[in-house]
Formats: structure tokens, sequence, C-alpha cells
């Protein structure tokens, strides 16, 4: 009887060493990194499945100095045990607490090579981790700076190739797709790889009541999208102090202090690859906020999340209309581009959504104390394999970029709304050829234009307008009637190179500016005078007098002015149902 009472309480010992709450005691305190010697044994935590902290072991190769930057140092380690061998370093796993002496040393966030038959993997010191962390003004000093560093052992070192010129890089952290087809993240592949993620795909469970309960080995990450899509980051967290959360060991996207919400990460596997083990994920509640992303670390706060801006996009056709309701991070670098993948996925990862259409787009951009910027534009399938649908993306895409990268002032979103109207078909036309009533007229007089306009593998017909000559056109001049499509007007009126100026001079002309720019489903009929016009910025100013010119010219920014030989005297446009192409220029003598 006494015998069993002892396996049964030698059992319970070893359930309780590799439980999360072995965890969370061993964080307590921390190992200095001038106290760390090649050939020490420690262990490390993270979840390979469910929600099980587990423990694997390790053992210390050396220390790398200045690795990360001046007095930035790198324990490298080699990973030990059966699953961390099958798997090796694996994508996700950045930020598992390390454990030597007892003691947290650090935060696994680098892995060595690829294809590679040991599991090597670089440790950011725990000073590193927590200083990186640090709110704004503290300072709570780095091992790295001062004592002295155990330089790696000979043998260890050559051993795992870094001799060889071997690369340690920081291991990758999932960004976590849920509602999202694989063809619509490779088409951003290349942003995202320029980034440093490695998209994956996975879902979204419902909050629990134990999502903000963190320890040390579980996951969790930013939220960047949520709602009916959403869009996460996934790592593990090193350590929690108070309601301060440390996890990576490495930047996100080093963006440094930010407002992003924090969610809980569950694991539901780790798949194993020679090539990129990774874990795929299941992202859960929101906990917080993350309020650093820094070098050596990731750091949130447990709590209140901030506020994201809501994305209401809605696609209609014959088969009937479908509304998709997200929330997107408010950042100037991240922003753009998650409207661009959200946009792309609900336009064309649904019933309604066919190639062969024509796209109609309207999209209103609400921003705080400002008017909102609203889109509207036509988009034909075209002959390439390029998807219908990304135009559209790209076309929201720049816009925001254009909004983000203003130099004013930040932009504060407070909704965006996205229609997406598909009509069966390619509706695009072509100008072919123009001409007026009248081979010439008087100042002030109308004269009636035909456009004759060749629809895409269509029969040509004939579109009528009118022109009106300038009250205040001299007798014995030319006027020039441009008749084109939306490029080749903002070409003639603004200049080829578009204006060479800086821009707008604030948030609200380049608003002004965007909501006036011309529609690609129009014909527009231009009436020149030979008159010079001056671009000066976002500033058209026609019919300037040459002596106004000399006097003006030279005092800006050099380059900020441009001198066009002609003034646009006149507008209209004829409203089709595609979009439009082509250019045909006429004469008018004003008699």
């Amino acid at each position: 009887m006494a015998k069993a009472a002892f396996v049964l309480f030698a059992l319970v010992l070893a359930v309780a060493g590799n439980s999360p709450l072995s965890a969370q005691v061993q964080s307590n305190q921390t190992l200095p990194l001038d106290q760390v010697r090649p050939g020490m044994q420690g262990y490390a935590y993270t979840i390979f499945a469910g929600d099980q902290v587990e423990r694997f072991d390790l053992e210390v190769i050396g220390v790398l100095p200045n690795f990360l930057g001046p007095k930035q140092a790198i324990i490298l380690v080699q990973l030990k045990g059966p699953k961390v061998e099958h798997t090796g370093v694996v994508a996700g796993m950045s930020g598992s607490p390390v454990y030597l002496d007892g003691k947290l040393a650090g935060a696994l966030s680098l892995k060595l090579g690829v294809f590679t038959k040991e599991p090597i993997a670089g440790v950011t010191p725990i000073a590193d981790v927590l200083a990186g962390g640090a709110q704004p003004g503290s300072d709570p000093g780095s091992s790295t700076a001062s004592g002295p560093q155990a330089p790696m052992g000979g043998e260890l070192a050559a051993r795992a190739g870094v001799q060889a010129g071997a690369e340690l890089r920081s291991i990758e952290t999932p960004l976590v797709f849920s509602g999202f087809q694989p063809a619509a993240i490779q088409k951003f592949a290349p942003q995202l790889d320029g980034m440093g993620f490695v998209a994956a795909q996975g879902g979204t469970v419902a909050p629990r009541a134990d999502d903000g309960k963190l320890a040390p080995g579980d996951m969790a990450g930013m939220v960047l999208v949520s709602g009916d899509v959403s869009v996460n980051s996934a790592c593990t967290v090193t350590a929690v102090q108070a309601d301060r959360v440390f996890l990576c060991g490495h930047p996100f996207l080093n963006l440094g202090e930010v407002q992003i919400p924090m969610a809980r990460s569950r694991v539901l596997t780790t798949l194993s690859s020679d090539l990129a083990s990774t874990k795929i994920v299941n992202v859960g509640g929101a906990i917080g906020t993350i309020t650093g992303d820094h070098l050596t670390a990731v750091s949130g706060k447990l709590g209140p999340t901030p506020a994201m801006i809501p994305m209401e996009l809605t696609t209609k056709s014959a088969l009937g209309s479908r509304t998709l309701h997200a929330e997107l991070v408010n950042h100037a670098k991240l922003t753009p581009l998650l409207v661009g993948i959200t946009a792309y996925n609900g336009i064309t990862q649904n019933i309604s959504y066919g190639e062969g259409t024509t796209q109609k787009l309207h999209a209103e951009i609400r921003l705080k104390g400002h008017a909102p910027v609203t889109l509207e534009n036509t988009f034909a399938p075209g002959d390439s394999l390029n998807p219908d649908g990304m135009p559209i993306a790209l076309n929201i895409m720049s816009v925001f970029t254009r909004l983000f990268a203003n130099p004013f002032e930040a932009v504060q979103v407070e909704k965006i709304a996205v229609s997406v109207e598909s009509v069966p078909g390619r509706q695009s036309y072509s100008i072919e050829s123009a001409w007026l009533e009248k081979g010439e007229a008087a100042p002030g007089e109308t004269l009636r234009l035909r456009v004759l306009v060749r629809p895409y593998r269509g029969t040509p017909r004939i579109e009528e307008t009118t022109v009106k000559v300038p009250d205040q056109a001299a007798r014995g001049t030319t006027l020039r009637v441009l008749v084109s499509d939306a490029e080749w007007m903002n070409r003639a009126s603004r200049g080829f190179a578009g204006g060479t100026g800086q821009g707008p001079e604030g948030l609200d002309p380049l608003i002004s500016l965007i909501n006036r720019e011309r529609r690609n489903d129009r014909v527009y009929v231009g009436v020149f005078a030979p008159s010079p016009t001056m671009l000066w910025d976002d500033k058209e100013l026609p019919n300037v007098p040459l002596s106004q010119i000399n006097a003006i010219d030279g005092r800006p920014a050099p380059g900020s002015v441009q001198i066009l030989r002609e003034s646009l005297a006149g507008e209209s446009s004829i409203a089709l149902s595609g979009p439009v192409s082509g250019i045909v220029s006429l004469n008018l003598p004003v008699r």
C-alpha cells in the first residue's frame, strides 16, 4: 500500500513538472546573461497542441555577443527531445520562455538555417526582452551591456555550422487568416513576405472566460482584422508581470509604440515540415492591447482593447447581395494593405462573384473632422490571368495609402463602406472618332459634338454632347477640343507627370483632390484655350499672364511649379456603362 502511494505521488510530481503552473513558478526569477555558460542544460515551454503547455529540453551552445546590435547578444542553444527533434524550430514558437538553472534566461527568437538536421535556435536574453517591452521612460537595464560573456565553445560552434556562415534569422511569426481563401492570400504574398510573415490559414473560436489568464508558454498576438474575417499574428508568451505581457522575443514589424488589440491564440496542432514547421492556430477572444513592438520583444497590457476601423463590404449581382462586416487596425503601415486584402477576398470569394463580369465600385471613407472620401469607378474584365477583382482592391488600397501617407496630420478613419455591383459581360468602350457640327464658332456659341464609340465586340454607336465656346475667347484664335478618356484628360490638364510639385498642402485639399478625380467610365470633352496654365502644387491657375508667371516662378521650391501652354476653359462628360479608352483632338477656330 505504501509502495502504491509512493508511485502515485511520483506520478503527480511528474505531471506537475510539465504543467503551465510549473512555468508560472519558474518565471519569478531571472538569470543574468553573464552567468550563461556553454554546456548548461535547460528547458523551455511551448504549446504543440491544445491548451497544454509542454516542456522540452535544450543545451546551451554558447553566447554570440553583439549579434543583434551593439551590446545585444544572443544565446545559441540546441533543442532536445522527440517532439522538437521531429518538428525543428516551429513558426509560432518565438517567445517560448527558456529556463537555465531553474531561472528565466530568455525567449526563443531565432532559428539557424533551413533544412537543418539539428534544431539550433537563438535565445534573446531576458533582460533585453523586458527592456524591449518596457514602458516609455523606464530604464530596466540590460544584462548584455555589462559583465563578462561566455564565448561559444569551439567544438559546439563548428557542429552548429556557425563558422561556415549559417544564417540565424527570426523565427517566423504566423499571420493567421480566417475566412480567407488561399488564392486571396497568395495574391498579396509579395507584400506579406516582404514583412517577414508566414501566411497561414486558421480559424476563430468564441471568447472564453480564461482567455486573459496567460502564463509563460501560452500563445497570444496582434489582432489586425476581426469580424466575419480575421487576420492575427501568433507568438508564444515569454513572461507575465502583473498586467504586462511579453512575447515573441523579436519584433513583429518593429513598429515601436503602438495601440493594437491583443487576443489569445489557441493551438490545434503543430505541422512538421523539413522546410518550415508551423503551428495551426485558432484565434480566441480579445484580452488587451499590444503597446510595444521593438527589436527584442512585443509587449502588451491586459485589459481594454483599442478601437478599430469598421468596414462594410457589399457585393451585388443577379444572384443576390451579400454584406461582409469586419474591423481593421488603424495604423499607417498596416491599414492600406489590410484594406486591400480584405476587399479582394470579400469581392472574389462569394457566390455572387464571377470572372468575366464588369464591376462597378462605389466606396465612401468617413474621416473624423473631415469630409468623406468617395470613390466611383468601373472595372471591366481583362484578357490577362490576373483576377478581375484585383484592380478594385488595388484602387481602394492606393487611396488609403495616399491618405495615410499625408505629412500633415494623422488620419482617423471612422468607417469604410464599399459596394461592388457585378454586371454580366465585358462592358468597355473605345473612342474611334469625333466631330463638331460646324468648323468654326463665335465666342459664347454652343455647338453639338458627336462621338463614335465602339463597345467591346459590339456595334459602334454615336453619343452626343455640347461644346460651349468661352465668352472671353479671342477672335482669330484656335481652340483645341479634346475628346478622351479620364487618363488623357488628366494628363492634358495636369501635365504628363501629373504635376511635379509636392501635392496638396493639407489633408482637406488632398481629400478634395481625390473626390474630384475623373472617373474611368466617362467620355470627357475638354475645351482648351491657347493661354498658359500654372500648376503650383495642387492648385491649377489658368490664363495666367506671362508677367505674373515670371514674378512667381522661382519663388516656390524648385520643381513645384509647372507651366502648361494651354488652359482648360470648359469641360463636359458622357457617362457610359464601362471603362473608356481613346483620344481624339479637334481644332475649333474662333471667328
